[in-house]
C-alpha cells in the first residue's frame, strides 16, 4: 500500500492550493484520513481529519481557510488551501487507516512542498 501526495507548489500569499493523496494497493478499507504539516524547526502538527462517513476536524490555525474531503471510490483524500499565509509553508503528509487484512494499519505518504511567498 502506498499513499501518493501531489500538488504543493510556490504560492503567493493570499492564493490557493488543492493537494490530492491517492491510496494504492491492496485495500479492504479506509477510515480515517488526515493530513498533517512540518515547518522548518518546527514539530509535525494535524492539519485536518476526515473520517469515512465524511465527520471532519481541523487544526486552530487552519479553520476556515482549508477544506478536507475525500472520494472513497478513489480512494483520494484532498486538502483545498485557500488565503494562503507565509505561516502555512510546510511540508504536507497525508495520513490513513488502512484495512489490508483483519487490522487496520497506519500509512503515510511521503510528503509534498507548500512554499508560500510574503
Amino acid at each position: 500500500v502506498q499513499l501518493q501526495a501531489s500538488g504543493g507548489g510556490l504560492v503567493q500569499a493570499g492564493g490557493s492550493l488543492r493537494l490530492s493523496c491517492a491510496a494504492s494497493g491492496v485495500i479492504l478499507s479506509i477510515s480515517t484520513m488526515r493530513w498533517y504539516r512540518q515547518a522548518p524547526g518546527k514539530q509535525r502538527e494535524l492539519v485536518a481529519g476526515i473520517t469515512s462517513g465524511g465527520s471532519t476536524n481541523y487544526g486552530d490555525s487552519v479553520k476556515g481557510r482549508f477544506t478536507i474531503s475525500r472520494d472513497n471510490a478513489k480512494n483520494t483524500v484532498y486538502l483545498q488551501m485557500n488565503s494562503l499565509e507565509p505561516e502555512d509553508t510546510a511540508v504536507y503528509y497525508c495520513n490513513a487507516d488502512i484495512q489490508i487484512s483483519r487490522l487496520f494499519r497506519d500509512y503515510w505518504g511521503r510528503g509534498t512542498l507548500v512554499t508560500v511567498s510574503s
